[in-house]
């Protein structure tokens, strides 16, 4: 039973859970996946609905959104002679229940009435077939024996997911329904699609068998012959007549919609007797392939071994980060958190029921953000793929929206619209510090990549008429040359170019949206002060990191384009910072007519010490900027402006009597370091008053602005308040938030924020989410557009570097822990399982008195008993070597924390 302050409770394995509770919600789901996006990407609900895709053109069946999830696609009748039929679409009873784990799913249902207890459990193998299987098990619970006889019902649909409402019925004419002796396979005649047919090369099937391997006596293979005219989903006319499954024509069965319904033989089960059945239902490029895919799992035992093959191959992604608190449910949950990073690589935005972008793929923003958790959970893997994304960046310092399925792949943007999310160039330089701090791999700054191009000229405000998809999609130069530049000179045009980039405030210009997608309606006069103190703080960040490069002897120039030194003042004559037209000026006039639409190729070597003097020269002009003119007063507390709109208008502060505030405005002022500590003591003052909801416990993203639209900031403001960018408890910025309090030294106050999502995500009433971390909770506290959200890559950044202190600095390890002191065992003790320099490291906080963050200071380090000599610092934080890491023996580093 789960605990009475959950929506569930976790199992003795510590991952795993069970949830009576789920019974009583329709729209709550998990997501069933193969190993790689190109695989299966499912969702499950207790009722067994949701869909079954490899792709936005490939649904195996009916793409399903949330409230969709009403109606059941899979589903197994069972009738019981001389009393009826049950099913898993039927209402629950208080004795049914889900049981899940990482990935798979069980479903159990009891109809004492009946004498029977059913089971589903569904999962999709890891061995790369493309099919989901569910292992329905029928188990007589009575004391008398009964006759049972099964039929399934999984529905297909077999085509694209633009065919469930632009031509729906006439694509399904393209189908050709087969019956075969394991089930039913549709091989659609083409791919419709106006633009120009395809002929189809798929075959999309749905077999079964029981566990011994004896196939059904036959199929229903169309909707009209199993639900008939009068029937639905859940009373179906073949069953209530039970009608005999027939072959059917070729005229009663092509061009129908399709259904696996097969039936069974009746079994006699004696009491406390079981039967198993098996079903797949996936695609595969002919019949042929289909059941050849089949026959790996057609027996009980076979189905079994590829559970326990999943189970494993799963388990191993999430133990290579584990956290061991004086929360038990803390430490499970954490292991769902540190999944979700992994099913958003594989799932990518949209294909799962809440879909927040609708036509699939992966977001220039997403990649870069997910990447952090898998440099820490996965950073084997993870080099390659930095490498790789910078290949999107353009020339102007805007990029490509969408990052396809094959390595250095780019779209411009999903929708075909000309845009530019001003706050896309700060998330590659974020991504690529972690990298360099957990690896010390400097050199990957001085790799190579090419630079998107398309017909989009100065971050869309010109076209290249001239260009066409012939020419391709990398930059080249005046000669025809693909130019590559150094991963360094992608990210300073990413940072030069935004410096440049201002508005009438002299604030970098707002353009299509930041971070907040919601604020896309003030291209021509919006400024975001938030994303600017991220730029400048990055600025700061690059100077610290070439300055330090230089130090260890690496390098002493830097090679960039030509017209690059356009945005470098040392090289030609500084524009006035405080001219906000002279520096668009020199951005548009100057840079852009320079370096589109193709660069001269040629380079130039420039001393490190200029560049780093004058990257800290335009930071810190951006912070002394934002300090003198972006400060808010309501009378009683102060904060950051976040915004200017469309009209040149602030967004924040006091207006008709309302205080308006984003967290956004507040996060990056802090997380930069542009606030002192007194500044963000009153940041956060202001934050719990205004923005802390005290009924939910979660920090909303805006206060209420009192108005139906606001058409000159976004379309954020036309949602109803508490949903969605329009102050919601949004988990990503909230997290964020989180991660600058720890930044500032505001321990007890980040610890807050953290424990406040956790918490909120298990309300037993209220979240209605399996464990993890959804995209936001609404004003009724529902988790919202769960698992497939970047806050998950945050929260595990947040908690393991920032609260547990476990951080790279150029390749060595740091400890410098934060960690509150109910955040400690009863004996003092927090432990952390992570991966660093190749190798699993296994670290114990002993903190036997119990003190809080800030009052204790690591006194000692022993490895395996003996103390790590040299490496407790004066600050009273610890960095041990890489190499020590390296050389190790197998065993437990304890840092014994002790009163400052």
């Amino acid at each position: 039973m789960p605990a009475e302050n959950s929506f569930y409770s976790f199992l003795p394995d510590g991952i795993s859970f069970r949830s009576t509770r789920a019974m009583g919600s329709r729209l709550t789901y998990a997501p069933l996946c193969g190993v790689d996006g190109l695989g299966i990407k499912s969702a499950i609900t207790p009722f067994l609905s949701g869909d079954i895709k490899i792709d936005k053109l490939s649904y195996i069946n009916k793409p399903a959104s949330r409230e969709d999830l009403r109606s059941p696609s899979r589903n197994l009748f069972v009738a019981v002679e001389g009393k009826g039929f049950v099913s898993f679409a039927g209402e629950p009873l208080a004795t049914d229940y889900v049981e899940a784990g990482q990935l798979w799913h069980k479903v159990v249902r009891r109809a004492p009435a009946l004498g029977l207890e059913l089971e589903a459990l569904s999962f999709v193998p890891v061995s790369g077939e493309k099919l989901e299987l569910t292992l329905f098990t029928v188990r007589n619970i009575s004391a008398v024996p009964v006759t049972v006889t099964p039929t399934t019902a999984f529905t297909l649909f077999g085509r694209a997911l633009a065919n469930k409402h632009d031509h729906e019925h006439v694509t399904a004419l393209l189908n050709r329904i087969e019956q075969c002796p394991e089930g039913v396979v549709v091989a659609p005649t083409m791919a419709f699609n106006e633009e120009g047919h395809k002929p189809a090369h798929a075959a999309y099937y749905v077999f079964a068998c029981a566990g011994d391997g004896t196939l059904p006596q036959g199929s229903f293979p169309t909707f009209e012959s199993f639900y008939g005219e009068g029937g639905t989903f859940e009373r179906p006319l073949a069953l209530i007549n039970n009608n005999v499954p027939q072959p059917l024509s070729a005229a009663g069965r092509e061009g129908q919609e399709a259904v696996g319904a097969m039936r069974f033989a009746a079994v006699r089960l004696k009491p406390g007797e079981e039967k198993s059945f098996i079903v797949a239902i996936g695609v595969a490029e002919s019949k042929y392939a289909a059941l050849a895919d089949f026959v790996k799992f057609s027996s009980k035992d076979l189905v079994s071994a590829a559970l326990s093959a999943n189970s494993a191959f799963w388990t191993a992604k999430t133990a290579s980060l584990v956290v061991e608190t004086a929360d038990p449910a803390f430490t499970s949950w954490m292991r769902w958190v540190a999944l979700q990073p992994i099913l958003r690589r594989i799932f990518g935005c949209s294909f799962l029921p809440d879909h927040d972008y609708g036509k699939g793929g992966k977001g220039w923003r997403d990649i870069w953000q997910d990447l952090l958790s898998l440099i820490l959970i996965e950073p084997g893997e993870v080099r390659g793929q930095l490498l790789n994304n910078f290949a999107g960046v353009r020339i102007d310092g805007s990029n490509a929206t969408i990052i396809g399925q094959k390595p250095g792949e780019f779209i411009a943007d999903r929708n075909a619209i000309t845009r530019v999310w001003m706050d896309h160039g700060v998330w590659p330089l974020t991504t690529t510090r972690l990298y360099i701090d957990q690896s010390g791999d400097t050199a990957f700054l001085f790799e190579t990549a090419p630079y998107f191009c398309d017909y989009q000229l100065s971050r869309s405000l010109a076209k290249n008429e001239a260009w066409t998809p012939l020419y391709g999609n990398q930059l080249k130069d005046k000669k025809g040359n693909i130019y590559r530049g150094t991963i360094l000179e992608h990210i300073l045009v990413q940072h030069l170019v935004q410096f440049f980039n201002v508005g009438e405030h002299n604030i970098t210009r707002l353009e299509s949206a930041d971070w907040n997608d919601g604020l896309d309606m003030a291209f021509k006069r919006g400024e975001s002060v938030a994303f600017m103190s991220f730029y400048a703080g990055n600025l700061l960040t690059l100077a610290d990191l070439l300055e330090s490069t230089a130090r260890s002897g690496r390098i002493a120039t830097v090679k960039v384009a030509v017209e690059l030194k356009l945005l470098l003042d040392s090289n030609v004559a500084p524009v006035n910072y405080d001219d906000a037209a002279a520096k668009r000026d020199r951005l548009f006039n100057g840079y852009f007519k320079a370096a589109q639409p193709e660069v001269s190729g040629d380079t130039v070597e420039l001393p490190v010490i200029d560049v780093v003097s004058d990257l800290r020269k335009k930071g810190r002009w951006a912070f002394g900027h934002i300090r003198s003119q972006e400060k808010v007063y309501d009378g009683k507390e102060r904060w950051f402006n976040g915004y200017y709109d469309n009209d040149g208008e602030r967004v924040e502060g006091l207006k008709n009597d309302r205080v308006r505030m984003t967290l956004t405005g507040q996060v990056f002022p802090l997380m930069s370091g542009l606030a002192t500590r007194k500044e963000a003591g009153e940041v956060i003052a202001a934050v719990e008053a205004h923005l802390k909801d005290r009924g939910l416990g979660g920090y909303r993203l805006n206060t209420d602005f009192g108005v139906r639209t606001y058409l000159s900031l976004g379309r954020a403001f036309g949602f109803a308040f508490g949903t969605k960018e329009n102050g919601a408890v949004f988990s990503h910025m909230a997290v964020m938030y989180a991660y600058a309090l720890y930044v500032q030294g505001f321990a007890r106050e980040g610890y807050n924020v953290l424990q406040s999502l956790y918490l909120m995500s298990q309300h037993p009433t209220r979240a209605r989410i399996y464990p993890g971390v959804p995209e936001y909770f609404d004003a009724a506290g529902r988790g919202m557009y769960h698992f497939l959200t970047g806050s998950a890559s945050w929260y595990v950044l947040t908690f393991l570097t920032q609260a547990c202190g476990i951080r790279g600095d150029k390749g060595d390890l740091v400890l410098a822990p934060q960690l509150v002191a109910e955040e400690f065992s009863s004996f003092g003790d927090m432990k952390v399982v992570f991966q660093f320099a190749g190798r699993p490291v296994t670290l114990i906080y002993s903190n036997p008195d119990h003190l809080d963050a800030g009052a204790y200071k690591i006194g000692n380090v022993t490895h395996q008993g003996k103390e790590v000599s040299g490496v407790v610092r004066s600050d009273g934080t610890a960095l041990i070597p890489r190499v020590f890491i390296q050389n190790a023996d197998q065993g437990t580093f304890v840092c014994s924390l002790e009163k400052r």
